[in-house]
């Protein structure tokens, strides 16, 4: 992925073409040649997107418009000067495996590691891990995580996988569950919350998700409570639709934001917390079951609370009943 750029002695660049999968699938086209034409300056790639050079399925299409799942790039001969000394290349990364055939890796990922390159992040966790694969011929993103969220992530080492995969994504056959803790005490021992949710950018372009009966996307969470003490609740959430920031802006919505969250949570909370040993927003991918993309077979992969998140778990709520 990415353009075929050349050195000044040769022939030149060749036209190149990108394939959008989920990493960049609702991103708009500006945003997404900005993070992957590396060097190239942002007003170069206004003006070969308005003059039509760049195509979006053989069509001319504005800055703004949002890429969907498989669309197809075109992107015309780029020559960039700083390509020369060449960008500096990713660091190989090994992540803890949970699961590994020729189809599929299931890797347990840290929170802080954003799972791909851009908006700021020169590598995510798919570049580095195929800095460090070398001999893999295909490497891509079943799914994405937040940076700030740890736990399972899926990647496909086939295509034909990750069509499975994006497949089983859309009809909901893959179960998503994940462990965050909110504050207060959260009364139902189990809830379905159905808000629709719209992305949009703050002034300094973060990403960020607000509730939006109009304008926003279908999105559902199924949240059950695991313990609670006076202050905090320990929840399980069960993803049926995959937004952006999903999980994160339902608890929000419903007045139990993440402990440690620092784009929805409460941040005087947030300072206390790390004082008391939470340094990180308490969300974890705890689990994530599938059919495998060429047996059929359910498979279920697991991934342990980390070392931080267990220890603040045991010191609030115990053995995790619920009370």
């Amino acid at each position: 992925m990415g353009v075929e750029g050349k050195g000044h002695d040769s022939p030149g660049p060749a036209v190149s073409w990108i394939e959008v999968d989920e990493s960049g699938e609702g991103q708009r086209l500006d945003n997404f040649l900005v993070a992957r034409l590396k060097g190239v300056p942002k007003s170069h790639v206004y003006r070969i997107v308005r003059s039509g050079e760049v195509r979006v399925n053989s069509g001319r299409v504005a800055a703004s418009h949002r890429l969907a799942l498989g669309d197809r790039i075109r992107v015309p001969p780029i020559r960039v000067a700083e390509r020369e000394a060449g960008d500096a290349p990713a660091p190989a990364l090994e992540l803890p495996v949970l699961f590994e055939d020729e189809f599929v890796l299931a890797v347990d990922k840290p929170a802080g590691l954003a799972v791909h390159g851009g908006s700021g992040v020169a590598h995510g966790a798919i570049e580095r891990l195929r800095a460090g694969r070398p001999e893999a011929r295909f490497l891509e993103l079943a799914h994405r995580l937040d940076r700030e969220t740890s736990g399972v992530l899926l990647i496909a080492k086939k295509r034909s996988a990750l069509t499975a995969m994006h497949d089983d994504l859309r009809d909901r056959v893959m179960d998503k569950r994940y462990l965050a803790a909110v504050i207060g005490r959260v009364r139902d021992e189990k809830r379905l919350v159905k808000a629709a949710l719209r992305k949009y950018h703050t002034a300094e372009g973060e990403r960020r998700t607000a509730v939006d009966a109009r304008e926003g996307q279908d999105a559902q969470t199924v949240f059950r409570r695991i313990a609670r003490n006076d202050e905090f609740s320990l929840l399980e959430a069960e993803l049926l639709t995959g937004r952006t920031h999903q999980i994160r802006a339902h608890l929000n919505h419903i007045g139990h934001p993440i402990l440690g969250d620092d784009k929805y949570g409460d941040f005087e909370l947030n300072r206390a917390l790390r004082k008391r040993g939470l340094k990180r927003m308490f969300l974890h991918a705890a689990s994530i079951a599938f059919d495998h993309p060429a047996t059929g077979e359910r498979l279920l992969v697991r991934s342990p609370l980390p070392r931080e998140l267990e220890a603040f778990r045991q010191a609030q709520f115990g053995d995790g009943e619920p009370t």
